[in-house]
């Protein structure tokens, strides 16, 4: 279900504010979408925002690349033996440089792609929350994804709360 596009924003000079309203708005059972200068552990936790999903995807790269090298590394070994010394053909110790830039290269390629994969990006079409250009130069903005009816009540908490502003988004 998708969240409706009118709603109510409330711009914050400071975040204790900010976040006063969020858990304000999320007791009363409001949608919101946080706009902030930072990333702030505040407003994640104000939100109560589930772990971000990106570190699997590094991870998995990471086996994958170590995998991928060490195959490569013992496969070219194989098909073109280079025989020094008596040594063993497939020596590991030789091939921890591949194998450790081939973790690395590609845990940092899937940790890209899950960031937009978990991101959705890119988001193609009209954004879902109202922004405000004043969000640019460091207030916060609390947007209420509310039908209309309830425009009155969620601009009340905010300015309970403390907001600047509050502007309401009607389409």
């Amino acid at each position: 279900m998708r969240r409706p596009r009118t709603g109510v924003l409330g711009l914050f000079g400071y975040l204790d504010t900010a976040t006063d309203a969020i858990h304000r708005l999320r007791a009363a059972g409001y949608e919101l979408t946080v706009y902030s200068p930072t990333p702030r552990h505040e407003v994640e936790e104000a939100l109560q925002l589930p772990e971000s999903a990106v570190r699997i995807y590094t991870l998995t790269g990471a086996f994958t690349g170590a995998a991928a090298g060490t195959a490569l590394a013992v496969w070219t070994q194989l098909d073109w033996p280079l025989i020094v010394g008596g040594k063993e053909i497939v020596s590991l110790p030789a091939f921890s440089v591949i194998i450790f830039e081939m973790t690395i290269l590609i845990g940092a390629l899937a940790t890209v792609a899950g960031l937009f994969l978990t991101a959705r990006l890119p988001r193609i079409g009209k954004p879902e929350a109202f922004y405000h250009p004043s969000l640019s130069s460091g207030n916060f903005g609390v947007f209420a994804h509310v039908p209309a009816g309830h425009f009155d009540t969620v601009r009340t908490i905010m300015q309970d709360a403390g907001s600047e502003e509050v502007l309401v988004e009607e389409q």
